[in-house]
């Protein structure tokens, strides 16, 4: 079956589960309203499937204040397996319910098959959290893998350019320790972009501990290994130049990933001179800015 004639059936699937089932921020429940289905939480089992593997401690306890005061006002959606139920979207409210002490939450139950499970929890990470490139990559890799299609393939039922699914990819071919800072959002999918052009990883490793510690832009780290490539002979790179003079100290650099795993989004700490610089949050979605700014404000 060609891949661009399931594309419609896919986004119809989940304009379903993700819109008509309930929205989390004007509290309507249409879904379990009209079908009233309930759950007890020991009923539900994780999904197999789902590529989010990080979930922050702060972001959790947030959402779980949220279900204290106002209940889960989204449901979780699911499928019957066996005598239980397996998610398909909802774990952060799920992990939450349970931090909450809830017994049950309102579900809605649909009939997925396997493949159509992975792509749900696909699209619900890359449409609606901050799932990092490297999940991300891990988790089209994973799904390429075992329903044995290709890129383009993928594209067509994501809705997405192959050569998203191709870059991101790509990055799991880098060092080990490269995918270990773009997971934490010390290099962006730019600076990997420019790392995959070198082919020696050592050197890749090289560029990359540079560039987190001079906090190189990507353009920055392109000079850099352009004149390297060069045998060193092309004009200094003025960007890095300029950032060598306020270097990012360990301390500076611990305190952007104790930010990191506290808010859990993106935080740069960006320092310009002597006791000078700026903290920029990054935030992805609703639920994020409120749970940054309830954590600002306690």
């Amino acid at each position: 079956m060609e891949a661009t004639a399931t594309k419609p059936r896919l986004a119809r699937g989940l304009n379903a589960l993700m819109g008509e089932v309930g929205d989390a921020t004007t509290g309507t429940t249409a879904a379990t309203a009209a079908t009233g289905a309930v759950l007890p939480l020991d009923a539900i089992v994780p999904n197999p499937y789902q590529p989010r593997k990080q979930f922050g401690d702060d972001e959790l306890k947030g959402l779980c204040e949220s279900i204290k005061t106002h209940g889960v006002l989204q449901p979780l959606v699911v499928r019957k397996v066996g005598d239980q139920f397996q998610l398909i979207a909802g774990e952060r409210r799920l992990r939450a319910s349970k931090l909450a002490g809830l017994k049950d939450v309102p579900v809605h139950v649909v009939e997925f098959d396997d493949q159509s499970v992975f792509e749900a929890a696909l699209v619900e990470n890359i449409q609606r959290s901050d799932l990092n490139p490297i999940e991300k990559a891990a988790g089209f890799k994973e799904y390429l893998d075992k329903f044995a299609l290709t890129q383009d393939q993928l594209g067509a039922r994501l809705g997405l350019d192959r050569s998203t699914i191709s870059n991101l990819v790509g990055l799991l071919a880098l060092p080990d320790e490269i995918q270990g800072a773009l997971r934490n959002g010390q290099l962006s999918v730019g600076h990997a972009k420019v790392l995959k052009g070198v082919y020696d990883p050592a050197q890749q490793l090289a560029f990359a501990k540079e560039a987190m510690l001079k906090n190189y832009s990507v353009h920055a780290l392109e000079l850099l290994v352009k004149q390297h490539k060069n045998g060193g002979t092309a004009e200094p790179a003025k960007e890095p130049a300029k950032r060598d003079a306020v270097e990012k100290t360990a301390h500076v650099k611990g305190l952007e990933d104790d930010l990191r795993q506290r808010l859990a989004v993106k935080v740069e700490i960006k320092v310009k001179a002597k006791d000078k610089g700026q903290i920029v949050i990054g935030f992805d979605t609703n639920d994020d800015f409120e749970r940054i700014m309830q954590a600002l404000q306690k």
